[in-house]
């Protein structure tokens, strides 16, 4: 059974992506087909898997309904590792869904109709906000991965997008639940690091998966060559812990 799951924080530069980019290799290397939506206009996932931005074919299109989503989906390095591209026309698609009825529902009859049956999972990369796209991406997954960092005023930001599922779930998706939440850019050596763990383990222990994702220079730098850390240096702490995130996402 295919699982859809949504990464998703409302805040840019928590880890969100970079979770989309690297879970998803490392769940691949698993022996698991894996679909990796590009939902933000910013493409940053589909550029850091070595693809460029869709020019014709990629969410956009899928989700306008003028392209199928075979058409769009494109392979990466990694077997078992497929993509749907992002691009900047997200933005103009966000605008078209809004004088559009029913508009939460555009990428869950979308993906209803598409034959996702070959992939054991399709993560949704939302953009770093709480609009359309978000929620289209909410509605459709069964799901949510939240990536929090490992930072000041990190859990009163989480709080905002908690809600904002409650009301997803709410309203038009009733089977929706909150998958997991993962610490990122975590270092042990901080304080601030480990209160922020403590507080969320208090708030959101049952959900909180083992795995902290560290701050890893490895890990950064990866985009930027259009890899996965898992292929840019797979001996680094982030592409360790990745793989450790992969295991507790499949077990779950």
């Amino acid at each position: 059974m295919t699982r859809i799951l949504a990464v998703a924080n409302q805040k840019g530069g928590v880890g969100k992506t970079t979770t989309v980019i690297n879970l998803g290799a490392s769940i691949a290397v698993h022996d698991k087909d894996v679909l990796v939506i590009d939902l933000d206009p910013q493409a940053n996932a589909t550029s850091g898997l070595g693809l460029e931005e869709a020019v014709s074919c990629g969410v956009h299109e899928f989700i306008s309904g003028d392209k199928t989503l075979e058409e769009c989906i494109k392979k990466t390095e990694i077997d078992g590792l497929f993509v749907v591209p992002g691009s900047r026309h997200l933005a103009g698609t966000e605008i078209e869904l809004a004088a559009q009825d029913e508009r939460e529902f555009f990428l869950a009859r979308a993906l209803k109709a598409a034959d996702l049956s070959r992939y054991d999972f399709v993560l949704i990369d939302c953009p770093p906000s709480l609009g359309l796209l978000t929620v289209n991406a909410l509605v459709a997954a069964d799901g949510v991965i939240l990536t929090v960092q490992s930072e000041y005023y990190a859990l009163e930001g989480l709080s905002h997008l908690i809600e904002t599922i409650k009301r997803v779930k709410g309203a038009w998706n009733r089977a929706l639940m909150i998958f997991g939440v993962v610490l990122t850019m975590y270092d042990k050596r901080l304080k601030l690091s480990r209160e922020v763990e403590l507080e969320t383990a208090e708030h959101l222990g049952g959900i909180l998966f083992n795995t902290r994702i560290p701050r890893n220079v490895r890990l950064s730098e990866a985009p930027s060559f259009g890899k996965p850390v898992i292929l840019y240096d797979a001996y680094s702490s982030g592409a360790k812990s990745y793989m450790s995130l992969a295991r507790e996402v499949i077990s779950r």
